[in-house]
């Protein structure tokens, strides 16, 4: 179906399309140790309020991510999903800014990998920009 007619079916008056960015905000640090997930989660949602309209974090799931430079381990975790729409053009001029929340996030917060999944593209950073 098209956008404009979608858009007028449904009387969308805000913007149309964009790509969806989801980012995983885990309640534990590498070591397993307990890190402050609502702060992160709270920072992610006025971020991506920010660069994009508006933002919504899912409640928490159970979530699980291996650890290959500890040789596979498996790290079990509480994870909050804090997910927004973007028009490509504000994706594009706000990626330096998601960039930097991503590193200092995965920085301060003992991370081995941070996710990002940009129009269903999972990206994983875990070589972190100097503060």
């Amino acid at each position: 179906m098209a956008r404009n007619f979608i858009q007028a079916a449904l009387g969308a008056t805000g913007p149309v399309g964009g790509e969806q960015i989801t980012l995983f905000i885990p309640s534990k640090n590498r070591a397993g140790e307990a890190i402050d997930q609502e702060r992160w989660a709270d920072e992610a949602l006025d971020l991506l309020g920010r660069l994009f309209r508006g933002a919504t974090a899912f409640p928490p799931g159970k979530g699980v991510w291996r650890d290959d430079a500890k040789g596979g381990e498996l790290l079990r975790e509480i994870t909050v999903m804090v997910v927004s729409h973007a028009p490509r053009t504000l994706l594009s001029d706000g990626l330096g800014t998601l960039r930097e929340f991503l590193h200092r996030f995965g920085r301060e917060a003992g991370q081995g990998e941070v996710g990002v999944v940009i129009d269903g593209r999972y990206f994983g950073v875990s070589a972190y920009d100097e503060s």
